[in-house]
């Protein structure tokens, strides 16, 4: 029996967690606490932050693809997710905070994920 909902559920607001959890990809820790509604993600270094961010393996030989000027941002859209849940969600490489989501309008990304950007160009 198929059940049709006149109006969509509402999210969950003043979403409330406690949890820790370390997931080890290759040999790296990457530890996740929420207490409340704040959530962080801490990566171990710049390295396995980048491994992690840049999706899948990439075909060198394949065209470029145009970017899509109204493809949604996926930034926007996780700050969107974590305003709506109720949450913040801080994104960390060695303790420090690169990105924090649900504290505003957009994603706030600061001066360490500037420079971590920069130092992983010259590293690699």
């Amino acid at each position: 029996m198929l059940c049709h909902l006149q109006r969509p559920i509402p999210l969950a607001k003043g979403l409330e967690i406690d949890a820790q959890l370390v997931i080890t990809l290759d040999g790296d820790d990457i530890k996740i606490a929420g207490v409340g509604s704040y959530l962080i993600v801490n990566f171990p270094s710049q390295r396995v932050f980048d491994k992690i961010t840049s999706g899948p393996p990439k075909d060198p030989n394949a065209p470029k693809k145009p970017k899509d000027p109204n493809a949604p941002d996926p930034l926007q859209q996780l700050n969107d997710l974590a305003l709506r849940l109720g949450l913040v969600l801080d994104m960390r490489v060695a303790n420090k905070t690169h990105v924090t989501f649900g504290t505003g309008s957009s994603a706030k990304i600061s001066l360490n994920a500037v420079l971590g950007k920069i130092g992983s160009f010259f590293r690699g």
